[in-house]
């Protein structure tokens, strides 16, 4: 499968998955300022098995219908979104947030564990 399978900038669709989520764990005024921030905030690359650990997420596999999906597209050569972050507390025991992205992360890491995952970090407002 190709390298740098990875686009520069996030799809609006990306924010709008991230602020669903959100909505499920954060009150709205915070979920509006998060997605926010995330549309502004720098892009930065870090290595899947790391953004797994911290998020305390587990791999998952090419038997999960999401990562075949994202696993298709890099194999035709489409590339695939950044991911949006939102960073945790290692203080308080809050692992880092995946806002959308996670099965990107895997697929990425079944593609090529060595290859940088770009994404986009914020804290909470």
């Amino acid at each position: 499968m190709p390298k740098k399978h990875w686009k520069t900038e996030p799809d609006q669709k990306d924010f709008e998955g991230a602020a669903n989520y959100l909505s499920l764990i954060l009150p709205a005024p915070a979920v509006g300022a998060t997605v926010a921030a995330l549309r502004t905030a720098p892009l930065a690359h870090g290595e899947a098995s790391d953004l797994l650990r911290a998020s305390a997420l587990r791999l998952l596999g090419d038997d999960d219908a999401l990562v075949r999906k994202d696993l298709a597209k890099v194999k035709k050569g489409e590339k695939l979104s950044p991911v949006l972050l939102v960073r945790g507390s290692l203080a308080s025991s809050v692992p880092l947030t995946v806002a959308d992205g996670y099965h990107r992360i895997c697929a990425s890491y079944a593609v090529d564990e060595d290859e940088l995952v770009p994404y986009r970090i914020v804290d909470l407002p």
